[in-house]
């Protein structure tokens, strides 16, 4: 299983960007579908995730703003971002938790990352 982000940009303050995670590969289910950010000099911080019963998380300073949403069918979780700010630019990372996967004849459940993806958000 790999998961592949993709979205991201150079954007004025106040514009959009919507961030796209796919995963590729033979999956069964995952749990948790979420997005996190990095910015220079911070620590990795949770921006929002989706859990397979559709209940929603979002970090303080996104709420109103940034929308996560998932489309099973296609193992893919979105971030729309509105009303973007320059404390928004980050490298923004997927997470998915507890995928389930067949692993020869067995079914094994693991976390993974993407590989990240720039936003930045000029002034």
């Amino acid at each position: 299983v790999q998961l592949q982000a993709y979205g991201g940009g150079l954007v004025q303050a106040g514009g959009s960007l919507r961030l796209s995670c796919a995963a590729s590969g033979s999956i069964f289910s995952i749990d948790t579908m979420a997005w996190y950010r990095q910015a220079i000099g911070k620590q990795r911080e949770l921006v929002a995730e989706v859990n397979s019963g559709g209940r929603l998380l979002y970090e303080d300073s996104v709420k109103g703003r940034f929308t996560i949403s998932r489309d099973n069918a296609k193992n893919t979780a979105y971030l729309q971002m509105n009303s973007l700010k320059p404390e928004d630019t980050a490298v923004y990372y997927c997470h998915f938790e507890k995928v389930r996967a067949p692993v020869g004849d067995k079914v094994r459940q693991y976390d993974y990352w993407g590989q990240g993806t720039q936003v930045t958000v000029s002034s």
